[in-house]
């Protein structure tokens, strides 16, 4: 039986609530840089990741153009999601700063959050990821 996820079930893991791991090409003679961010993702869509526009991450991934994102369940049975693809730059809106960080926190949590971290010279930018490659498993779908 096959553990890969279908592209229904992928969207839809991906979609849900989970700490991402972004992955991107940090320069020659050095391995990928890998953090864990907040994301949001609609099925079909684009993956976005909120970040201040000087980080090393924003960074490399304009050097390189593209990411990867991995989400994972780290219970059993294990599922995972890893997405690659160009990335673009834009403004935040602070509407969506605000909604990315209730969907980690929570309504409250998220208000905190952003009021104890304001941005008031425009540093936070929102990286935007148009999917093109997949690795999706299940691997719940061995136990039939």
């Amino acid at each position: 039986m096959s553990l890969e996820m279908s592209v229904d079930e992928r969207e839809q893991f991906l979609a849900g609530l989970h700490v991402g791991v972004l992955s991107v090409a940090a320069g020659e003679r050095r391995g990928p840089l890998s953090v864990p961010v907040w994301y949001e993702y609609q099925p079909g869509g684009r993956v976005s990741v909120v970040t201040g526009r000087h980080t090393r991450k924003a960074r490399a991934i304009r050097a390189e153009g593209r990411m990867s994102l991995c989400a994972q369940d780290e219970h059993p049975p294990y599922k995972f999601v890893s997405v690659e693809g160009p990335v673009s730059a834009e403004e935040v809106d602070p509407a969506e700063r605000l909604a990315m960080a209730r969907r980690y926190l929570g309504t409250e949590g998220g208000d905190q959050y952003v009021a104890g971290n304001p941005d008031p010279d425009g540093e936070m930018i929102v990286l935007r990821m148009s999917p093109e490659r997949w690795v999706a498993l299940d691997f719940g779908k061995a136990h039939g």
